[in-house]
């Protein structure tokens, strides 16, 4: 990932609709299928690539957040703004670690060999611990963007299926299903015309439409506890340690 993608990323994910939708979603997911499968009055979490920390507070109203980002200047940051120490712990690597929860918001996209990472966490986890990934969805969307935010790929629910083969699949759904058509058409439409559209998409629009945007992904939040979407712009997978 670029050095400018993690400056962006710190300037605009307090407000922007798609970081903060994502975070309510994943906030759910959690709470719903920890308090179903899991007695542990408190969890020791792992926000494996922790980027710019959106997910950190919220995170820290469910357990013991240790945080794992291998940018150093972002982990500078982090290790200023997270320095609580009763809630965070910033972690410089993650070996001889167990965790009773691991969370990797668009995280494996960004490693060349995702295999062997989920292996090393596999084994990070404690018996029966859970872990929680969002990727993006679909090649066929993969553009100038994915480039630029350091993409090896995008993902379909079988290659998910494959690659989690060692973990007990609780959820896994394609998500930002709503937004779809237009986001699709316009990531399309840049495409074809060879468009760097990453500033333009990372920067929150205006309040206006921030808000109906916001409101739109967030309302996602409560039909994901009952179906699967059939499609969307990215996958949620929520897995337990077999």
């Amino acid at each position: 990932m670029q050095a400018d993608v993690y400056t962006r990323h710190i300037k605009n994910y307090s407000k922007h609709w798609w970081f903060q939708a994502r975070k309510e979603i994943i906030k759910s997911l959690i709470k719903k299928y920890i308090k179903k499968n899991n007695h542990r009055k408190k969890f020791n979490i792992l926000d494996f690539g922790a980027g710019s920390g959106v997910n950190i507070n919220m995170l820290s109203k469910i357990g013991f957040v240790n945080i794992y980002e291998p940018h150093k200047k972002t982990r500078n940051y982090l290790k200023k703004n997270f320095n609580d120490s009763k809630k965070y712990k910033i972690l410089d690597n993650i070996k001889k670690k167990k965790f009773d929860l691991i969370v990797l918001a668009d995280v494996l996209e960004h490693i060349k060999n995702d295999r062997i990472i989920l292996d090393k966490l596999y084994k990070c986890l404690n018996n029966d611990g859970f872990l929680l990934i969002t990727v993006p969805a679909y090649n066929f969307l993969f553009s100038k963007k994915d480039e630029k935010l350091g993409h090896f790929r995008r993902y379909r629910k079988l290659n998910i299926i494959k690659i989690f083969r060692k973990f007990k699949i609780i959820k896994l759904s394609y998500f930002n299903f709503i937004l779809f058509i237009p986001i699709t058409i316009m990531i399309i439409i840049n495409k074809i015309f060879k468009k760097d559209f990453i500033d333009k998409v990372e920067k929150p629009p205006n309040n206006l439409l921030n808000q109906i945007m916001f409101r739109i992904f967030k309302f996602e939040n409560i039909i994901l506890r009952f179906i699967n979407f059939p499609f969307g712009v990215s996958i949620i997978g929520f897995f337990k340690k077999k």
